[in-house]
C-alpha cells in the first residue's frame, strides 16, 4: 500500500483557507443586490468565496477561481456581473460564457430570477441566452443586461461586429479548463484573447486546473485557490467488498447483486442517496440502467413508484423510437441512463426527475459531468479507460476523473459525498489510488498551434481588423494562452501556410498588409472552416464543369466531406451495402477516390452521413434511421442543424459567385430544416405540424394553409387528433373543432 505514503504529502502541501466567512450585508454591493441574496436565504460566503472577496472580487480585479464544485463559484460571477449592471457611473453588460448549450439554458434561468432587482431606470435586470444562428449579430441581445451564450456564439457575435459587444464591462469564462479541450479550446481562448483588447473584467471559473497559476497570469488574475467544500468529498476504489479511501479509512458494502455496481447503488439508495453512473460508451449506459432498474425498482415506496409511472408515460411519449421505449422502461423502475443519442425532451424529463429525488440513478457517459448541475450522494466510476480511434482502450486523464467525482455530495440534502473506481484486482487498487484518487489534474495546454485549429480564427482576425498586418497578426498571438507556454512565433510557419492557403484560394489579399476579399468576409460570416468553403466552392464548379445531372445526394455529400462535418463511424456491415450504392449513384458524387486508396474509407465515411440527412429529408421514419445507421435520435437532431448550417452557408455561397447548384441547395436547406419533402413546406412551417403530421395531412388531401383553414374542423381533427386540431386552427385564424369532454363532464352530463 505504498501509494497511501502519497496522501500525508498531499494533506501537508495544501492551502487550507481559515475558516473566513463574510457576511452578505458586509459586502460592496449595491442594497438591492444584497437584499436579494438575504431573501434567498444566503447569509454568510463560503471560504473560497471569502477568499474571493479578499482577493479583490469587488474591487475591479481580475480573478480565477479554482475551487471545487459546489463550492460557489457561480455566486461569484453573479456578484460581479450585478455590480457592473448596477453601476451608476459606468453602466455595462455582462458576458457570461459557456461551453455547451444545456449549461447555457441553466445558467439563464438562474439569471432570469435577476429581474426582481431593479435598477436606478425602475427596470428589473434583464437576461438574455444567444446559441443559435452562427451568421447572425443578434443585435436584440443589446436589450440584455445578462447575456448567457457558447464560446462559439460569442466568436460569431464577434465576428458579426454585434454593437452591444463593445458596451461588456465584465466577462465570465465558465469551464475555463476546457481551453485544453481540441474541438472547443481553440475558440475559447481566441474569443477571450479578443474580449481582452476592450479590457473588461475577466473573471474565470474551474473546479479543475493543474496549473491556475499559468491560467492567471495570462489573464492578469489574481487566483483564488481551494479544495474546501461545503460537503467533505471521499474519493476511493472499491475491491471485494469495500471501498478503501485516499485517507487509508475503509467502508464495507454489504453484497446486493453479484454486479459490485449495483450493490454500490443499492447500498445508497438504501441511506436516502442518489447514484451517478459513469460508463465508457453509449451501449454501456443503456445496458447498466436497464440491470439497475430491474434490480434497485424493490427498494422503492409506492408514493415513489406512482410518481415513476407518470414521469415514464412523458418519456414515451416523446418519441416512437425504440430508445424511450427502452428509457421508459427503466424510468418507471427508477433508474434512466444519459447520452448524446438521446433528444432534448428526453434529457430534460431526466434530469428534471433526478433534480427531484424520483429518478435514484442514472448511468451517463461523461458528457454529464462538463458542467451539468445534476450532484448525487454517491459518484461510481464504472469504465476509466477509454476507446481512443489512434491508441484503442485508453485511461481517461485525472482532470476528467475530478470532472466526475466532483459530482459526489448534493449541497443541504447530503452528509457526505463519495466518488467510486471500481477494480477486480488488489493490484489495480494501488494502481488507481496513485493514479487518481491521490493525483493532481494534469495542466492545461492550449490547442492552438495547427492549421486546422488556427485557420477559421487567423481569417476572423484579418475580416474583423484585429491584425491588418503581418506583424500585428503575430503580436495578436501573444495576447493567447499559447504564448504564456510557447514562443508565439513558434506558430509562424503555421500562420504563413494559413495566409497562403487564403490568398490562393482568394479570401484575401496579401499587398502592403492583409485585406479580407469579398468572399473571405462571406465566409467568416457564415462561421465555417475556410477549407469547408474552399471544398464547397470547388464542389460547385466541378458540377458545372462536368456539366453534372446533380442531386441531393452530390450536394449532401459535398457538405458531408467538409472539416466541419463530423463523420459517421463506419461498422463492419457498413462496407458492402454503401460500396454497392456508391455503384448505382456512382454519376451523382463530385469525386469517388480509388478503393485501394486510404481515402476511399473516409469517402465511405461521408456517404453514411449523407445518408442519414437523405433519409431525413425523404421522410423515413427516425425509428427507421437509428437502427438502419446505429446512431440515436439525438445524432439524427444534431447531424441535422449541422447540415442545415452547412447547406445554408453553401447556398449564400453559391448565390455569392453565381453558381447553378445554388437554387438547389436553397430548396435543400428547407428540406433539412423540417426533414420533409418540398411538398410538405407549407404545411410544415405551421407551429405543432411536425413533418408526420403534415404528411397525413397532405395524404388527405390537404395540400396547404390554405385548403386547411377551408376544411371543417371535425376532419382536421380526425387527422391530427383533437387536441393539436385546436391549436393549429386557432393558430390560423380557423374555426376549431369542439374540445372533447373530460371524464368529469361527461359524468356530470350523464346525471342530468
Amino acid at each position: 500500500m505504498a501509494k497511501f505514503e502519497l496522501a500525508d504529502a498531499k494533506i501537508k502541501k495544501e492551502k487550507i483557507i481559515k475558516e473566513k466567512r463574510i457576511k452578505i450585508a458586509d459586502l460592496n454591493l449595491p442594497a438591492p443586490v444584497k437584499q436579494f441574496y438575504l431573501d434567498s436565504g444566503i447569509q454568510s460566503l463560503y471560504p473560497p468565496q471569502s477568499a474571493a472577496i479578499d482577493a479583490g472580487l469587488l474591487e475591479g480585479k481580475n480573478i480565477v477561481a479554482a475551487i471545487p464544485t459546489a463550492s460557489g463559484k457561480t455566486l461569484l460571477a453573479e456578484f460581479v456581473m450585478l455590480q457592473s449592471v448596477l453601476n451608476e457611473n459606468k453602466k455595462g453588460k455582462a458576458l457570461y460564457i459557456v461551453p455547451l448549450r444545456a449549461l447555457a439554458s441553466e445558467k439563464y434561468e438562474r439569471f432570469r430570477s435577476f429581474e426582481s432587482i431593479k435598477k436606478s431606470d425602475g427596470c428589473g435586470v434583464l437576461a438574455g441566452i444567444a446559441t443559435g444562428d452562427f451568421d447572425s449579430n443578434d443585435e436584440w441581445l443589446g436589450n440584455f443586461d445578462i447575456i448567457v451564450a457558447t464560446s462559439e456564439k460569442v466568436d460569431s457575435l464577434l465576428r458579426n461586429r454585434s454593437h452591444w459587444i463593445n458596451e461588456i464591462t465584465v466577462v465570465i469564462a465558465d469551464e475555463v479548463h476546457l481551453i485544453d479541450s481540441p474541438d472547443r479550446g481553440p475558440t475559447l481562448e481566441i474569443v477571450l484573447a479578443k474580449l481582452m483588447k476592450q479590457k473588461p473584467r475577466l473573471i474565470a471559473l474551474s473546479a479543475t486546473i493543474g496549473n491556475a497559476r499559468e491560467v492567471a497570469k495570462w489573464l492578469s488574475a489574481e487566483l483564488v485557490l481551494s479544495e474546501w467544500r461545503p460537503i467533505v468529498l471521499k474519493e476511493g476504489v472499491f475491491f471485494g467488498n469495500a471501498i478503501t479511501f485516499g485517507d487509508r479509512s475503509q467502508r464495507e458494502v454489504k453484497e446486493f447483486h453479484s454486479d459490485s455496481t449495483i450493490s454500490l447503488v443499492a447500498d445508497t439508495i438504501k441511506e436516502g442517496g442518489q447514484c451517478l453512473v459513469f460508463e465508457s460508451s453509449r451501449k454501456n449506459t443503456e445496458g447498466m440502467a436497464g440491470r439497475l432498474g430491474i434490480s434497485i425498482s424493490k427498494l422503492l415506496d409506492n408514493d415513489t413508484r406512482e410518481k415513476l409511472k407518470n414521469l415514464a408515460a412523458e418519456v414515451h411519449e416523446t418519441s416512437e423510437v425504440d430508445t424511450a421505449k427502452k428509457l421508459a422502461m427503466c424510468v418507471a423502475n427508477g433508474s434512466a441512463f444519459h447520452h448524446a443519442g438521446l433528444i432534448s425532451e428526453q434529457r430534460k424529463l431526466i434530469e428534471g426527475g433526478f433534480r427531484k429525488g424520483i429518478i435514484k440513478v442514472i448511468a451517463a457517459t461523461p458528457t454529464l459531468a462538463a458542467g451539468l448541475n445534476l450532484p448525487a450522494r454517491r459518484v461510481i466510476i464504472k469504465g476509466y479507460r477509454r476507446y481512443d480511434v489512434n491508441f484503442g482502450q485508453v485511461p481517461i486523464p485525472v482532470l476528467e476523473y475530478k470532472q466526475m467525482a466532483g459530482r459526489a455530495g448534493r449541497p443541504k440534502l447530503d452528509p457526505y459525498g463519495e466518488s467510486v473506481l471500481v477494480t477486480k484486482t488488489y493490484d489495480e487498487l494501488d494502481e488507481l489510488m496513485g493514479q487518481y484518487v491521490l493525483a493532481d489534474a494534469e495542466k492545461i495546454w492550449s490547442k492552438l498551434g495547427s492549421e486546422n485549429a488556427l485557420r477559421t480564427h487567423i481569417l476572423s482576425l484579418i475580416v474583423t481588423g484585429f491584425a491588418p498586418t503581418m506583424t500585428e497578426l503575430l503580436e495578436f498571438m501573444r495576447a493567447t494562452f499559447y504564448s504564456t507556454q510557447q514562443e508565439p512565433w513558434s506558430l509562424k510557419v503555421v500562420i504563413d501556410n494559413i495566409i497562403r492557403f487564403l490568398a490562393e484560394k482568394k479570401m484575401i489579399v496579401q499587398k502592403d498588409g492583409l485585406f479580407a476579399t469579398r468572399l473571405g468576409e462571406m465566409v467568416s460570416r457564415l462561421y465555417i472552416d475556410p477549407l469547408s468553403a474552399s471544398l464547397m466552392i470547388e464542389g460547385m464548379e466541378k458540377i458545372e464543369e462536368k456539366g453534372m445531372q446533380f442531386t441531393e445526394m452530390t450536394l449532401l455529400h459535398l457538405i458531408a466531406s467538409t472539416p466541419d462535418m463530423r463523420q459517421l463511424y463506419l461498422r463492419s456491415n457498413d462496407y458492402n451495402w454503401l460500396s454497392d450504392l456508391i455503384m448505382d449513384h456512382h454519376t451523382e458524387f463530385v469525386h469517388i477516390p480509388p478503393q485501394f486508396k486510404v481515402d476511399y474509407e473516409w469517402f465511405l465515411s461521408q456517404v453514411k452521413t449523407a445518408c442519414v440527412m437523405l433519409d431525413w429529408i425523404n421522410e423515413i421514419k427516425e425509428e427507421d434511421i437509428v437502427k438502419k445507421f446505429g446512431i440515436g435520435e439525438g445524432d439524427i437532431r444534431a447531424l441535422s442543424e449541422t447540415t442545415l448550417w452547412l447547406v445554408h452557408s453553401m447556398a449564400e455561397l453559391g448565390t455569392f459567385l453565381k453558381r447553378s447548384s445554388a437554387g438547389k441547395a436553397r430548396e435543400l436547406e428547407k428540406r433539412v430544416e423540417y426533414g420533409a419533402s418540398l411538398q410538405l413546406l407549407d404545411l410544415i412551417q405551421i407551429r405543432g405540424i411536425g413533418r408526420v403530421r403534415a404528411r397525413k395531412l397532405f395524404d388527405a388531401g390537404i395540400r396547404d394553409m390554405e385548403t386547411l383553414r377551408a376544411q371543417e374542423p371535425d376532419k382536421v381533427a380526425k387527422i391530427i387528433g383533437t387536441k393539436v386540431a385546436i391549436k393549429v386552427l386557432k393558430q390560423i385564424g380557423a374555426a376549431p373543432p369542439p374540445e372533447e369532454k373530460s371524464e368529469e363532464q361527461r359524468k356530470l352530463h350523464d346525471f342530468g
